[in-house]
């Protein structure tokens, strides 16, 4: 498939006005088409479907290069699943991305798919650990985002143990930083931790707690609220 040919398909689904209230609400300055979530799905569904890693690996790059909001979403997706045999291209690809985040949606969406290839593959943490020292908050940020899988595990394995508690640390030292999006993802990753780990959640808080934002810190400890009678301490402080 060329990139003509998926720009094509990708206009075939815009909607009439979207574009605007898109752009407002995601912040956009680059071309928002104005194209439904589960339009971007299903075209990149199917894009998975019929393409070779390879090819895919090519459509992905040319969708990022035209800077398209739609289009960056739509080479996310089209890299995002679990099993991929040969995934170093893939990888590698991914994280030439990470430089240009500047966005959440955009940013999010490639992460889910840095995920899926750091699951595969853990050792590529320590090219993650790299990012926690760049002097871009969006580097900085999606250590924490592409590690998220971490913090969801269930009858954890020692290797993950220490893993989660690596990343843990990486997150610790965030917590002086004031960005709003530093502070949200401190709080996400510990949100789903507290669902797979509440004590170590709790010790976190007990920590680190009184130097985050308050709006991080409720978020962090949201799911521990009744969890024990020391727990609202967290869940509820402002």
């Amino acid at each position: 498939m060329t990139l003509e040919e998926a720009l094509e398909q990708l206009n075939a689904h815009v909607e009439a006005g979207r574009a605007e209230h898109m752009a407002a609400y995601h912040k956009q300055t680059r071309k928002v088409l104005g194209i439904p979530n589960p339009a971007l799905n299903d075209l990149t569904k199917g894009w998975r479907q019929s393409l070779t890693v390879d090819d895919r690996v090519a459509l992905a790059d040319s969708l990022w290069t035209t800077d398209i909001f739609e289009a960056r979403i739509a080479a996310a997706k089209l890299l995002t699943q679990a099993r991929i045999r040969g995934d170093d291209t893939v990888w590698q690809l991914i994280t030439s991305w990470v430089p240009d985040f500047d966005s959440w949606a955009i940013a999010d969406h490639a992460c889910m798919a840095a995920q899926k290839r750091l699951v595969a593959d853990p050792s590529r943490l320590e090219e993650v650990e790299s990012w926690t020292q760049s002097d871009h908050m969006w580097t900085r940020r999606a250590a924490l985002v592409a590690t998220l899988p971490w913090a969801k595990l269930n009858n954890i394995k020692p290797a993950d143990q220490a893993r989660r508690s690596r990343i843990l640390g990486w997150a610790a030292t965030y917590v002086p930083e004031r960005d709003w999006f530093i502070q949200k993802a401190i709080a996400w990753w510990l949100r789903d931790l507290s669902k797979h780990d509440a004590e170590a959640t709790r010790a976190f808080l007990a920590t680190h707690g009184d130097a985050m934002k308050p709006f991080a810190r409720k978020e962090a400890g949201k799911y521990l609220k009744g969890d024990t009678p020391h727990a609202d301490q967290f869940a509820g402080r402002t």
